[in-house]
């Protein structure tokens, strides 16, 4: 692909971010009780406790868009590293267990641990993402002819099935299957200012290692001979994206739960329209990620109004045959 410089790049920055700000106001202004967009603003800059519409969008729409904003990015982050580091298309949170792990270890904990706190499942979370990907590129390793990005998938499909199912047979067997529904569903519905809390710090360490190391993640992307040639020390990259996307993909699972696909078809647009330098397809899949989920959960609401529509279903929409169209194109090198 021809990369296309930081020109392309600043343009999605700023239209993208523009289009962001746009969606999360639609997003606060729709919903059971339309709100204007103007009692939006004066609810954000002249919080009357007084007024009903003012309550529900500090209380309600806000923690939830917000979320939305947060989570999106950190998806879409998490994928793009995933893809840079492998070197794999396909790669994605959703696609190669690491979604399915950290929902199976949520699971887990509702279980054996009931009464778990918001912090506890987060641990919980970030546990489960790392035997999901642990086992899946253990399976690849393993792999007749070495590993290739759709035997990976396929890898990755597996687990992910897998896993789902034996959160589903602990959900049954042990009574907290409806406990279990919010985070197999994915949604944004119920988001408090205590999620955003909680997700404020992840951003802020695991954002920030995604810039640290997303120069190195472009030269990694090359090969890793190349990488090694260049002086790079290739372990320390990967145990840094590594621990980047459990992350960023464990606190979005425990949050949503599954939201799948953001971090598949985000890095590949940003790609297309940005290049292929990680300085910044990062920022620009951070931003690209939030707008996408945003519009997701706008859509999920007005899908089938006044009823919500899980936004997992909504980016699987999407997603799906993004996935499908890819594994066609590689699947040509089995």
């Amino acid at each position: 692909m021809k990369q296309k410089g930081p020109a392309g790049a600043v343009l999605i920055l700023v239209l993208g971010t523009a289009a962001l700000v746009l969606g999360l106001g639609l997003s606060i202004s729709f919903g059971a009780a339309s709100i204007n967009l103007g009692t939006v603003w004066e609810a954000l800059v002249a919080f009357n406790p007084d007024v009903t519409d003012h309550q529900i969008i500090q209380e309600v729409r806000l923690p939830r868009v917000l979320s939305a904003v947060f989570i999106g990015s950190f998806l879409a982050v998490s994928g793009a590293i995933m893809q840079g580091m492998t070197r794999n298309p396909l790669a994605s949170p959703a696609i190669l267990g690491v979604t399915d792990g950290a929902a199976f270890a949520i699971a887990l904990a509702f279980a054996f641990f009931p009464g778990t706190s918001y912090i506890g499942l987060l641990v919980w979370s970030f546990a489960g993402a790392g035997l999901g990907a642990l086992l899946v590129f253990g399976i690849g390793m393993f792999a007749k002819g070495g590993i290739t990005p759709v035997k990976l998938a396929l890898a990755g499909v597996a687990v992910g099935a897998m896993l789902s199912s034996f959160s589903s047979a602990i959900g049954i067997h042990f009574d907290v299957a409806q406990d279990m529904a919010f985070w197999f569903a994915g949604g944004l519905a119920g988001m408090q200012w205590i999620s955003i809390q909680m997700l404020i710090p992840v951003a802020v360490i695991g954002l920030g290692l995604a810039f640290f190391i997303s120069r190195a993640i472009t030269i990694l992307s090359l090969g890793e001979e190349v990488s090694k040639g260049l002086g790079q020390k290739t372990a320390l990259i990967k145990t840094l994206g590594i621990i980047t996307v459990l992350l960023l993909t464990g606190a979005a699972v425990a949050v949503a739960g599954r939201i799948g696909f953001i971090g598949l078809v985000i890095p590949h647009i940003t790609r297309f329209l940005a290049g292929v330098d990680y300085r910044w397809i990062i920022p620009c899949s951070a931003v690209l990620g939030a707008l996408l989920l945003v519009l997701a959960d706008l859509g999920a609401r007005m899908v089938n109004a006044p009823y919500e529509t899980p936004v997992g279903a909504i980016t699987a929409l999407i997603g799906v045959p993004f996935f499908l169209y890819l594994a066609r194109g590689e699947g040509r090198g089995l």
